[in-house]
């Protein structure tokens, strides 16, 4: 069982329910998912009115290295970097 949890939570400069969000965020799903070692993608919805954020990426590693190798990976990096 995969015993690291990584979390990213944000808000979007698209307009909520636009082109623009759904693209993103099937973006991620398909890029972030993808890399190997990456466990369990979810994207979740923030629905509290005391937070900033409206929304959560999660995803699981089974230990520190493939955590690593998916944050040093090309995909991510570019990923972080131009969206």
């Amino acid at each position: 069982m995969p015993d690291i949890q990584h979390t990213v939570a944000f808000r979007l400069v698209h307009a909520p329910g636009s082109p623009e969000e759904e693209a993103f965020l099937a973006d991620a799903r398909a890029t972030l998912s993808a890399i190997p070692g990456t466990a369990d993608f979810a994207i979740n919805r923030q629905v509290s009115a005391k937070s900033a954020f409206a929304w959560q990426f999660t995803m699981r590693f089974a230990d520190e290295a493939a955590y690593a190798a998916y944050d040093e990976h090309p995909a991510h990096v570019a990923f972080v970097r131009d969206r």
